[in-house]
């Protein structure tokens, strides 16, 4: 696999661990800034009341690493046993399509003709055959037309198809396994674009080879691994009692605080509740007030009312601490409720049992999280995170007291033992007319909320949910009342003999508000049915609700590695995902110790990403140079920067990624530039190896790029929906990947420009630009002549009726004509994303986007061929519209599951429920599909009837475009 259209040679020789190295890892692992020093910095000691504390954690790093380590090390060496062919599907997993539908070919002529040309050479040999191929045969088919060609051409010896798989030329992407041809992403577009698919012949012996190499690679690495280390000691008997004994109150000890800051004259309380999820156990217990001071003193037992015995094994401690003024001095008038907290100041939170399900006992120092200013309503934070805040020095502190219960350790009684507790012998005699509530109950998808005579139905008939309703395991795990040992053990012994759920509805069950871990096992094993193409769709929210679990060591951890260290290309989703977050203090060490899991069961990888990690520095390097010029900065100046032998060589020869199949070889410095808007986006070009388009790709560096990754795998989704429903409505879900703080890539869609200036350069004033109906139909003529004209005006009318209805269920906000493009051939799609979920644009207090979807009168024109009367035409859009429409809104649950999961990721129009209301209004969530298509018909018609406002938005937006210094 030698020359431009293979991989580059360090894709196979990713580096390889030797004496110098840290524990047996690669250098290039240590070289990823930020990742190393998580470890470390948890492992010293701050003060000398954090001793405890510092010594547990410890324990929990220490044995999580220990751990993880000998799972991916397993694995890895399992990877390396397996038989070439498998090895491949590591590796080069097949990028299919949704379906195998044949897509459209480019011209009437076309589609009556069964077979397509397909150009294949053999590796190390310059010449190419020219095969036809029915493109449903599977690809072995190809290889035996291939083989007998070379055959007769050459003479040679006939060879097994077996023996070979297919390389798409100047990538590192494979077509094997028993699929149709024209399932695979690129022959499908190969087909749809009538271009004809450049593919190479590999044997075996080539992929075997580089598979040693890795093996060699690894087991370098492996060895440095010390096999003299002793065995762990065995654990001292110690006298335990169980935890369902003690039917005494539980509390804790608020001794004092230290580095508090706030105004004299206030007064300091304390506020501490315990959870499970979002579910308050018991009431909330305050402090007394005490003096503003440094280090206030409370020295203060907190009991709460609920009795050890009944503490669920997930409880959580939460704390509050907050500042008052001193009713003296509180001026008259002034409103009852900021009484309960004038100024919050910081919040935190504990479990109350350790990793090895013990309950704590002694001194922690919790060092806080400071508050939101504006956060009045809820000070306790249950949904945060329950690590202390790193920044130790400066962050407030609480120090707190768990008592010795007992002389010995209490522990929560294992699995086996909760069984012997079950008393699920509920012979419950159920009525005709409790069967019809239930079934009410159970049929209103949107039903969340319960009155409590609907939760005690619901609770006593749990095995009927269970029979008949398992789906719906969400609502009775939300009655269930986790603060009664009897309901906690009943729900976890009914859990065992619950039939899995489809993943799709598992996955509402990784939310902070389910935290019991048999909980979290069952919907991982649940999970466990997602193929590779579904977990790759989900795997933003699954990093996402990493965070809400309690412990390092966790069953959603262990499935996500498991799985990427089966799938290449997951392992480097996966890494960009917790690499783009790792600078958040939250989550730096979880994220830190995944990465290093990781890397470790894949130490090839690692080169591979550092590559890309330093390509990525010197990328952030560029923009400074752009941003901060004191004189006018130039193109040129870009390019003479890109020039330098240290920047060539960082930019070039790395795979992207934005998609580690597509390698990017050589950096073009002449056709690299920024752009003029706010953040001076880099665009940098890359020549191609192949017949194929340069590659372009984006770096931005100070927006957030989290909420347009989450908009574009939306789309991603809705596309897929839709074709696996034979609907192929031509979107364009971009790639675009956030690799660090502020900073991430995009994709360039080549041919494309926006509509704005498409429209700006067929008129001679901005003021008129916005209202020239015909200049987005003669842009398109102009393009496609003579008989292209109809397929691109196709192209147009699937592709807006996609992005209406997307842009119309996500709500998504300022749409101009500077953020919706065209391509050449006729697909139109929206770029930036900043605002969704129906948080628009307002001026004035006035919404500045009064209609519901993009559907202007030029796009209409477009669509009816520019005839007035075509209304066949665009009665046509209706229906692929309205039939968009109706299977979204039939997968409904998922896109609200999958945006609830976002909630972690802390975006700013998505912090809580509320925030997901648009979407289920948009989906009409729990209403029926003649209700729901009903409401669609009035919103598209809406869009219709008030298309001028648009204009005239657009117009503005152009004017104050045009007058920009």
């Amino acid at each position: 696999m030698r020359g431009c259209h293979h991989a580059p040679r360090e894709v196979w020789d990713a580096g390889g661990g030797g004496p110098g190295d840290h524990d047996g890892l690669p250098a290039a692992y240590w070289d990823l800034p930020q990742i190393s020093c998580v470890s470390k910095r948890h492992h010293q000691k701050h003060q000398k009341s954090l001793h405890e504390f510092e010594t547990q954690k410890n324990h929990e790093v220490n044995e999580f690493r220990a751990k993880m380590r000998t799972f991916c090390e397993e694995k890895a060496q399992e990877r390396q046993m397996l038989p070439w062919q498998q090895w491949m599907e590591y590796s080069f997993p097949c990028d299919l399509e949704p379906c195998c539908s044949l897509p459209e070919c480019g011209s009437v002529k076309s589609k009556n003709t069964k077979k397509i040309f397909i150009n294949v050479k053999f590796e190390a040999c310059d010449e190419s055959f020219m095969l036809q191929q029915d493109p449903q045969d599977f690809p072995v088919a190809l290889m035996k037309s291939a083989l007998k060609k070379k055959a007769t051409v050459f003479r040679s010896v006939r060879q097994e198809p077996e023996d070979y798989t297919l390389q798409i030329n100047g990538r590192w992407e494979f077509i094997y396994g028993n699929h149709p041809m024209c399932q695979f992403k690129y022959m499908f577009l190969c087909l749809r674009n009538s271009q004809i698919p450049h593919l190479t012949m590999v044997h075996h012996s080539t992929i075997s080879k580089y598979q040693e190499e890795q093996g060699r690679m690894c087991s370098q690495g492996y060895k440095t691994r010390s096999l003299s280390r002793p065995p762990p000691l065995p654990l001292k008997k110690q006298n335990t009692s169980s935890l369902w004994s003690i039917n005494e109150p539980f509390y804790i000890h608020l001794l004092q605080g230290s580095r508090v800051n706030a105004d004299e004259g206030m007064k300091l309380v304390v506020q501490a509740g315990l959870f499970h999820g979002s579910e308050l156990l018991c009431k909330v217990v305050t402090t007394s007030e005490v003096t503003v001071c440094s280090e206030p003193l409370w020295d203060q037992k907190l009991e709460f009312d609920i009795n050890v015995a009944d503490l669920p094994r997930m409880s959580r401690l939460c704390f509050a601490l907050y500042a008052v003024i001193e009713k003296t001095k509180k001026p008259r008038g002034t409103k009852k409720k900021n009484k309960k907290a004038d100024c919050p100041i910081a919040w935190v939170n504990t479990m109350v049992f350790d990793y090895k399900d013990q309950l704590k006992t002694g001194e922690f120092l919790l060092s806080t999280w400071p508050s939101v200013p504006d956060d009045k309503s809820d000070l306790l934070n249950p949904m945060g995170t329950v690590e202390k805040n790193p920044n130790v020095d400066s962050a407030a502190g609480l120090l707190i007291r768990f008592p010795n219960i007992r002389p010995h350790p209490l522990y929560y009684p294992p699995l086996d033992k909760v069984s012997d507790m079950e008393k699920n012998g509920d012979a419950a005699i159920v009525t005709k007319e409790e069967r019809m509530k239930l079934k009410e109950i159970m049929d209103n998808k949107n039903h969340t909320e319960f009155f409590e005579d609907e939760k005690d139905l619901l609770w006593k008939l749990r095995t009927e949910v269970r029979d008949h309703y398992h789906e719906s395991l969400s609502k009775l795990l939300l009655i269930t009342k986790w603060n009664r040992r009897e309901d906690a053990v009943q729900m976890m012994s009914l859990l065992k003999t619950w039939r899995d759920l489809p993943a799709i509805h598992a996955l509402e069950l990784l939310d902070y508000s389910f935290p019991d871990p048999v909980v979290r096992s069952f919907t991982i094993r649940c999970l466990r049915k997602l193929s590779d193409d579904e977990l790759l769709q989900y795997l933003i929210q699954l990093v996402q609700v990493l965070k809400y679990e309690s412990y390092l060591d966790c069953d959603l951890t262990t499935f996500l590695l498991e799985r990427a260290l089966s799938n290449w290309r997951i392992g480097h989703f996966l890494f960009w995902h917790l690499r783009s977050e790792i600078h958040v203090a939250s989550v730096s060490l979880r994220f830190g110790l995944i990465l290093e899991a990781y890397c470790r069961g894949n130490i090839h990888h690692i080169k591979l990403l550092s590559k890309q990690n330093e390509a990525l520095g010197k990328m952030k390097a560029l923009s400074d140079f752009v941003k901060s010029g004191s004189q006018k900065m130039t193109a040129d100046d870009l390019k003479l920067c890109i020039r330098q032998e240290s920047y060539l060589e960082a930019l070039s020869d790395l795979l992207s990624p934005l998609n580690p199949s597509i390698i990017l070889t050589e950096i073009c410095a002449d056709k690299c530039r920024f752009m003029d808007s706010k953040m001076k986006p880099i665009w940098l070009m890359y020549n191609p190896c192949t017949q194929e388009d340069m590659v372009g790709i984006i770096f931005k560096n100070g927006d957030d790029l989290r909420q347009d990754m989450l908009t574009l795998q939306m789309i991603q989704l809705m596309e897929n929906l839709w074709k696996r429903e034979g609907l192929d409505l031509r979107m364009i879900p971009y790639g675009c990947l956030s690799t660090g703080n502020k900073m991430g890539l995009i994709e360039v869609v080549k041919n494309s420009d926006t509509i704005a200036n498409i429209q700006r350069n067929s008129s001679n004033s901005a003021a008129t630009a916005a209202f020239n109906k015909d200049a987005l139909l003669n842009w398109l003529k102009s393009k496609n002549p003579e008989d292209k004209l109809d397929r691109a005006i196709e192209e147009f009318t699937l592709s807006c009726a996609g992005y209406c209805v997307a842009t119309y269920v996500l709500g998504i906000g300022d749409r101009h004509n500077d953020n919706i493009m065209i391509r050449e051939t006729g697909q139109l799609f929206h770029i930036d994303f900043g605002h969704f979920l129906g948080n628009f644009k307002r001026k004035l207090g006035i919404n500045r986007e009064r209609v519901p979807f993009i559907l202007t009168y030029d796009f209409v024109h477009v669509i009816q061929q520019g005839r007035t009367n075509n209304s066949e035409k665009f009665e046509r859009f209706r229906e692929y519209c309205e039939r968009a429409y109706k299977i979204l809104c039939r997968n409904g649950t998922l896109f609200v599951n999958l945006f609830a999961m976002m909630k972690a990721a802390g975006l700013p129009e998505l912090t809580s429920f509320k925030d997901i209301q648009y979407l289920k209004d948009s989906l009409a969530l729990g209403k029926s599909e003649e209700e729901a298509l009903k409401n669609f018909k009035v919103k598209f018609n809406e869009a219709l009837r008030e298309s001028w406002k648009t204009k005239v938005n657009w117009m503005m937006h152009s004017l104050a475009k045009d007058n920009r210094p």
